[in-house]
């Protein structure tokens, strides 16, 4: 049975706002690897490390659009609160391939 992307996109990104690590796994592939602009091609021992365990910055985070661009390429677009109070808009290229996350590339927005 197929997986929807979008789908796993959601539950990812509710993992990550519960920073529920245990339940996250299993949803990226081996091989995932995750660009930003912070960030070049790092795997997913290097995500969960650096990245994964951010979410105390954010007093608030929620989905704008969840858009599929095609079936395995969701388009992630966010705006988040940080607790200085500012607020930014992203958007995140993510190719799920087989119910897991392969990739995800990260367009920082600018202030809301």
């Amino acid at each position: 049975m197929s997986v929807d992307a979008s789908s796993v996109v959601k539950a990812a990104f509710a993992c990550y706002r519960a920073q529920d690590r245990a339940a996250a796994l299993p949803l990226y592939a081996e091989d995932f690897t995750f660009t930003s602009p912070q960030d070049d091609h790092i795997d997913k021992s290097a995500f969960f490390a650096r990245c994964f365990p951010t979410a105390e910055r954010f007093t608030e985070q929620r989905l704008l659009h969840v858009t599929p661009a095609d079936p395995e390429l969701v388009f992630l677009h966010y705006e988040y609160a940080l607790t200085t109070g500012e607020r930014y808009r992203n958007v995140e290229a993510i190719t799920v391939r087989d119910g897991l996350i392969r990739g995800v590339q990260v367009f920082f927005g600018g202030r809301v």
